[in-house]
């Protein structure tokens, strides 16, 4: 599993792009922001095709299942990892998920 940071790639399960906001800014992968929790939680969803006139796109992540490491933490919060996944708000309710497409980085990794 790798380290995520501001510029990793999370999609919904229809391929709009999570827009990543780092609240941290001590750690930084090749002068990226490192992730941490609850930095996936809430965030905007642009570009998701799925619409209709009874389906609602994906525009916001909603609690994530599993990705924050056991035991790295960045000033107390748990650093997020490339097996992230979590729920948006997009139909069907809790059946969508959001989930790491590219780490956008290949050297800093972790066992959990």
């Amino acid at each position: 599993m790798r380290w995520i940071h501001r510029d990793s790639v999370i999609t919904c399960d229809h391929d709009g792009r999570v827009e990543n906001r780092p609240s941290q800014r001590w750690v930084a992968i090749a002068g990226v922001p490192a992730l941490v929790d609850d930095d996936p939680e809430g965030r905007k969803i642009v570009a998701c095709p799925n619409y209709g006139p009874t389906i609602k796109p994906c525009t916001k992540t909603l609690t994530v299942r599993v990705g924050y490491s056991d035991w790295l933490r960045v000033d107390g919060h748990r650093v997020v990892l490339s097996h992230l996944e979590g729920f948006t708000n997009g139909t069907p309710p809790g059946l969508v998920h959001h989930t790491v497409r590219d780490p956008g980085q290949g050297f800093l990794g972790a066992d959990r």
